[in-house]
């Protein structure tokens, strides 16, 4: 039975073969297609929960001819306790407060952004990016989207999230940080504090993308258990 009524029916399209940002020596392709018209959030909410992933109004997911390394994950927030280190980050990270606020892109974002892109990222696919890439990523998007905003006593933007809310949860589009504030582990600290706005809300997961085992930086994700991982089974707990 297909997974779409008729009045969701996506088109579908495939890009060419290019290097992998995240394995070196793989190729990778997507499978993408385009989140429009009235049945916008139904459908990211149905690509969602097969594995894609949003980035502005097209929603994609791997379609690689000899890899299948990317996993999407989501944790069990309904099922998650923090570990010991867990609370330690969120414990560093009390005087931090949490502002929930429209997708619409500022310049403050925008050069915490940059600052995090040339400390972590300075040879990835946002190595380029300008204000304007940066105003299209925030308000290009036809589903419930909103920024997270993270902040000091003194006002000064420390972290910042794009994200998504579905029926069955949060989905965490891109985040990005302060990178002089290494003690307070930020990345591992969003993470957290989404998972616990799913609680409070009462829904049950937190989307967070593709994990990948052999990529250092995509492999962090399996540490936020119970977690599930999509497959052949549909979603399973990862072991």
């Amino acid at each position: 039975m297909n997974q779409f009524d008729d009045k969701i029916r996506p088109a579908f399209f495939i890009t060419e073969a290019a290097p992998c940002p995240y394995i070196e020596g793989q190729k990778e392709r997507k499978l993408f297609t385009h989140l429009a018209g009235d049945n916008a959030e139904a459908l990211n909410y149905s690509l969602s929960r097969a594995g894609f992933r949003r980035s502005q109004n097209i929603a994609y997911r791997p379609a690689c001819d000899f890899c299948q390394a990317c996993q999407s994950s989501r944790v069990m927030a309904d099922r998650f306790t923090p570990t010991a280190n867990f609370r330690r980050v969120l414990r560093r990270n009390e005087d931090v407060t949490r502002t929930v606020t429209p997708a619409s892109a500022s310049r403050e974002q925008y050069d915490l952004l940059r600052s995090y892109i040339d400390a972590r990222h300075e040879d990835g696919g946002m190595a380029d990016m300008t204000s304007l890439h940066y105003i299209e990523m925030v308000e290009e998007t036809t589903v419930d989207t909103h920024l997270v905003e993270y902040r000091l006593a003194d006002g000064r933007l420390i972290a910042c999230l794009i994200c998504d809310t579905m029926p069955d949860g949060l989905s965490m589009v891109y985040s990005f940080f302060d990178p002089l504030e290494k003690s307070r582990s930020l990345g591992s600290f969003l993470i957290l504090d989404q998972i616990q706005r799913a609680q409070h809300a009462g829904q049950p997961f937190v989307y967070l993308g593709y994990l990948i085992e052999d990529c250092q930086k995509m492999a962090y994700k399996k540490r936020f258990r119970p977690l599930q991982c999509l497959g052949k089974d549909g979603w399973t707990l990862y072991n």
